[in-house]
């Protein structure tokens, strides 16, 4: 149905929602993939699908520590910009590892993820700088807004390496869809069965919809189709 990635994001965009797949992924047996519910757009029409480039947060409690037994603790930020400066096209910025006193996102960090051709941006934290994400109408998800600064009080201290969000397992790679509804994790080992189930169940819903307009009633349409 597609031969890559960029065709695949397409046909999501244009015929798919995150209800769709997850209805899929749990036929496959795949269960527990939504991330937790308080992961919102920022604007409810903002649409990601990418491949995510999983980063790891950590509480600090100062810019610049000096006397340090991590070097890392030296630099503002962390590693944060050599994360973001990894980008790839069409990947998907997800960060956790916070406890939430501060943003993980904002407004320079979409631009620059826009100049890299990023999917968007989901952090289990804050975002902030809202107007000017909305105006570049770069795809960000967030648990809410908040403007207080990540730079005395967190650090990115890895990249591109697995992580967990509310006990859901992010490889590097795995596809990353999120809408108003929700956000999903597909993990690469079952993607394509995943996305093709769920065109399937996409055009057939469009069967069982005109159905029900035509006066079908749900059990007649339930047992013609076994869509619902």
């Amino acid at each position: 149905m597609w031969k890559s990635d960029k065709e695949l994001f397409e046909i999501a965009k244009k015929e798919l929602f995150t209800a769709l797949v997850g209805d899929i992924l749990d036929k496959l047996g795949y269960q527990h993939q939504f991330l937790s519910p308080n992961l919102k757009p920022i604007v409810k029409t903002m649409v990601t699908i990418g491949r995510a480039m999983p980063v790891l947060e950590a509480d600090v409690f100062g810019e610049s520590l000096k006397d340090t037994n991590n070097p890392l603790m030296e630099k503002p930020f962390g590693i944060m910009f050599e994360a973001l400066d990894s980008l790839k096209e069409d990947e998907v910025y997800i960060c956790t590892g916070s406890s939430n006193p501060y943003a993980l996102w904002g407004g320079l960090m979409s631009t620059r993820a826009i100049k890299l051709g990023a999917a968007g941006a989901v952090v289990n934290g804050y975002s902030r700088d809202t107007n000017e994400i909305e105006k570049l109408n770069f795809p960000t998800f967030s648990v809410g807004t908040y403007a207080q600064d990540q730079g005395p009080r967190g650090k990115v201290i890895d990249y591109n390496v697995p992580i967990e969000v509310d006990g859901i397992r992010i490889n590097p790679g795995d596809i990353v869809y999120g809408d108003r509804d929700g956000v999903l994790i597909i993990p690469k080992e079952i993607e394509k069965e995943a996305f093709e189930g769920a065109i399937e169940k996409a055009r057939g819903e469009q069967l069982v919809k005109k159905a029900l307009e035509e006066g079908m009633s749900t059990v007649d349409a339930f047992d013609k189709f076994g869509i619902m």
